[in-house]
C-alpha cells in the first residue's frame, strides 16, 4: 500500500464526506482548545512576533479545519489584550497530502472563514494569511526556523507507511485474519508496528525542530492507549475485521485478500511517547494528558440511552470510519464492496456498545522547542 497515495479522507460535502462526517474530530479539536490557549501564552510570554507563523499538519478538509484556525487566532487576540500588545499578522498554513479537498477548503470555506474573521474581529484584528502545503508531514514542509507554533489533531497515528516485518521468510503473513493488532497478533508483528511508530515519530520531531524557532509551541492530538499492553480492547477497527471475515465467509472477499490488509496506524502509549520525545532530544514536554472520547463524538453517557440511540451511535461512527478510511480500503479490497462492509460494520458497531459506548484514548502533547 502506497499510503500517500491512498490515505486520504472522503472530500466533497456529501453524505459519506468527512466534511459531514467529523463530529468525533470537532469534539477532541474542542476538548484540546485549553491546551492550545495556554501554549499561545506562554509563547507570548517570551516573544511578541509582529508575524505569528502557524502551521496545521493534516488539516483534512471540512468545517474543523477553520475551526482549528479560529481557537488559536482567538487565543492570540485574547493574550494580546492581556498585555495590551498589538494585535501580529497571521500566517497560517494548511498542510495534507495531496490527494486531500484542498479546493473545497480554498472554493468554499476560506471564503466564510474570513468573512466570519471580519464579522468577529472587525478592524481589530490584523492581517490574516491562509495557504495551503500539499506533502507528507514525514518529511520537510517549511524553511528553517520559520513557524511559531504547529498543531496537528487526529493524524499522527497514520503511520508513514505498512510496518515492514508483517512476513516471515517464505512471503507469509504473520497477522493472519487481522488488519491491525489484535489479540491474536504475534509479538512480532507487536514489535514491527512498534518499530514503525519510533522511527516515523522521532522523524517528524527532527523535522518540527528544524521548521520552529526556539522556543516555539507544538501541540498534537493523537489516538492512544493507556496500557502497556499492545491491544486496545476499545479498538474501531476490530468491527471492521469481523465485517471483512464475514464478506469473506459468503464468498464476496477472498481470504487473502484480507491476509494481506495491514492497516498504517498505531497507537502508542504514555511511555512510549514519552521515551521517543527524551531519545530524539530537541523538544521539552510541557503536558501530556489522556481526554476519552465516545466512538460516536458525543459526550453522553450509555446509560442515558436507548436501544434505538445506540443504532444512530452506530450509524454516526460507521460513516465516521467510513469517511476516514474508504480511500485504503476501495483501494485494496474494490468500491464495488464498501457499501456492503459498512452496513456490516454499522451493525457489528451496535453489538460492540450493546453494553456501553466504546471511547477512543485521545493523547495530547504540548512542547517546547528547545534553544
Amino acid at each position: 500500500m502506497e499510503v500517500q497515495q491512498v490515505v486520504h479522507m472522503n472530500g466533497g460535502v456529501g453524505d459519506i464526506s468527512y466534511a459531514n462526517n467529523s463530529s468525533l474530530q470537532r469534539t477532541a479539536i474542542a476538548k484540546v482548545r485549553p491546551i492550545i490557549e495556554e501554549a499561545i501564552s506562554s509563547l507570548y510570554c517570551v516573544s511578541f512576533p509582529k508575524k505569528i507563523t502557524i502551521a496545521d499538519l493534516g488539516c483534512s478538509s471540512g468545517p474543523n479545519t477553520f475551526l482549528v484556525l479560529s481557537n488559536i487566532i482567538d487565543a492570540v487576540v485574547m493574550k494580546c489584550h492581556q498585555l495590551n500588545h498589538p494585535l501580529p499578522e497571521f500566517q497560517m498554513f494548511l498542510n495534507d497530502l495531496p490527494g486531500n479537498d484542498f479546493n473545497t477548503i480554498f472554493r468554499y470555506l476560506l471564503p466564510s472563514f474570513y468573512e466570519k474573521l471580519n464579522e468577529k474581529k472587525g478592524a481589530d484584528l490584523a492581517q490574516c494569511f491562509v495557504a495551503g502545503v500539499a506533502g507528507s508531514f514525514y518529511g520537510r514542509l517549511f524553511p528553517s526556523k520559520s513557524l511559531h507554533f504547529v498543531h496537528s489533531s487526529y493524524s499522527l497515528h497514520w503511520l508513514s507507511q505498512v510496518p515492514q516485518g508483517l512476513q516471515n521468510e517464505m512471503g507469509i503473513t504473520l497477522n493472519k485474519g487481522n488488519i491491525y493488532l489484535a489479540k491474536t497478533s504475534p509479538s512480532s508483528v507487536f514489535k514491527a508496528y512498534l518499530a514503525e511508530f519510533q522511527r516515523d515519530f522521532s522523524f517528524f520531531l527532527k523535522l518540527r525542530s528544524e521548521e520552529l524557532i526556539g522556543g516555539g509551541r507544538m501541540v498534537l492530538t493523537l489516538h492512544g492507549r493507556r496500557s502497556s499492553y499492545p491491544y486496545n480492547r476499545d479498538c474501531c477497527w476490530e468491527p471492521l475485521a469481523q465485517a471483512l471475515h464475514d464478506m469473506v465467509l459468503q464468498g464476496v472477499i477472498e481470504q487473502e485478500k484480507v491476509d494481506s490488509f495491514n492497516l498504517p496506524y498505531y497507537t502508542p502509549s504514555i511511555h512510549e511517547l514519552e521515551a521517543i520525545i527524551e531519545t530524539e532530544g530537541s523538544f521539552s514536554l510541557d503536558r501530556l494528558e489522556i481526554i476519552d472520547i465516545n466512538w460516536d463524538g458525543s459526550e453522553d453517557a450509555y446509560e442515558e440511552t436507548s436501544a434505538f440511540n445506540n443504532l444512530a451511535s452506530a450509524q454516526n461512527v460507521s460513516k465516521c470510519i467510513r469517511a476516514v478510511s474508504e480511500s485504503m480500503l476501495a483501494s485494496h479490497f474494490g468500491e464495488a464492496t464498501i457499501d456492503d462492509l459498512f452496513q456490516k460494520y454499522e451493525q457489528n458497531v451496535v453489538q460492540f456498545q450493546s453494553n456501553g459506548k466504546r471511547k477512543y484514548i485521545n493523547l495530547v502533547i504540548c512542547m517546547t522547542r528547545k534553544g
